[in-house]
């Protein structure tokens, strides 16, 4: 195999709950992608909410991980690499420092709206649950009795990139969704400053994840311009749907990775999720590194946007 250790994909996901099919599937795909190239791969706790972040479920996560097959060349609880620390609770002072300069290149605001204001200004035809936020504060002359949040001044342009799934993308920011949120009123980091500021130090390469996330990739980019930085290139997934076609959530709690562990072996699992993702004709128990050699953009390209399966994956080969 040839090695391209300039290649590093991450993991990032979220300690609020324990894991389910579709976080396994997206981490599955991920790595198999660095490795069949040789390249490295990173796991990121992205705990930035103290509300429902929780240490005990970012323990999970790696005992997940690990009993699936999957390793790490840098991150985790343990800080394995060249940046840590790789929990985002613990990078505050980066994120303050990139604000910082966004704020001294006049590329920000401080914006005073509640929520509720917001959504009094949306069109009562919008039913996509979009928000986006009409500038009220840009060029505010007087500042409200309250703490302000700061947003990233969006122009109205065409931001397009090619993913490497879901193949040409195209977003007008100042259509879409608006100046974006950086840093909360009540101080919280936003989740588009954090992960840009993260994947530039962290040297990630490829960001792979769900495709409910493709005007993220838009907003993510265009940050990145805003701090002269390089993004790294995107690939969006299929999302994994219940019975009722809605996407799995941390609350579908039979296919969340304890209910799995419960009934499948790691390498049962391996295979159901390969034979979803097209990489082997049928869904047989099989290691993660068998199917480096597998693994294809060109197959993934060929998924639908919605991979729906049953609560029990019976529809996905009883010998399970």
């Amino acid at each position: 195999m040839k090695h391209d250790y300039d290649i590093k994909g991450r993991f990032a996901p979220s300690p609020s709950g324990r894991m389910h099919l579709g976080n396994l599937f997206t981490a599955l795909m991920s790595w198999l992608s660095v490795r069949s190239r040789g390249g490295k791969w990173l796991l990121r706790i992205e705990d930035l909410d103290p509300q429902r972040s929780r240490p005990e479920f970012a323990r999970l996560i790696e005992d997940d991980l690990h009993w699936l097959g999957l390793d790490w060349d840098e991150g985790g609880l343990d800080d394995i690499g060249p940046n840590p620390p790789y929990s985002q609770s613990r990078r505050a002072d980066r994120y303050a420092e990139a604000l910082q300069r966004l704020v001294d290149a006049g590329k920000t605001f401080p914006c005073y709206c509640t929520r509720a204001e917001i959504m009094a200004t949306q069109a009562p035809h919008q039913s996509d649950g979009r928000i986006v936020y009409p500038g009220t504060c840009r060029h505010i002359t007087s500042a409200p009795p309250r703490r302000p949040s700061t947003r990233l001044i969006v122009s109205d342009e065409e931001i397009a990139y090619i993913d490497l799934v879901a193949g040409p993308q195209q977003f007008n920011l100042a259509r879409e969704c608006g100046d974006f949120i950086l840093q909360r009123a009540d101080g919280a980091w936003a989740y588009q400053l954090a992960v840009v500021v993260d994947d530039a130090e962290m040297g990630v390469t490829e960001v792979m994840r769900g495709n409910d996330l493709l005007l993220s990739a838009a907003q993510q980019i265009w940050l990145f311009r805003q701090l002269s930085l390089t993004p790294p290139e995107y690939a969006h997934l299929p999302l994994i749907c219940n019975s009722a076609g809605q996407r799995l959530s941390k609350r579908d709690d039979s296919l969340s990775a304890e209910a799995l562990r419960r009934r499948f072996s790691p390498h049962a699992l391996t295979g159901l999720m390969a034979y979803m993702a097209r990489l082997i004709p049928a869904p047989e128990p099989i290691a993660p590194a068998r199917l480096i050699p597998f693994f294809s953009f060109d197959r993934l390209r060929q998924l639908p946007r919605h991979i729906v399966v049953s609560d029990d994956l019976s529809a996905h080969g009883g010998i399970f």
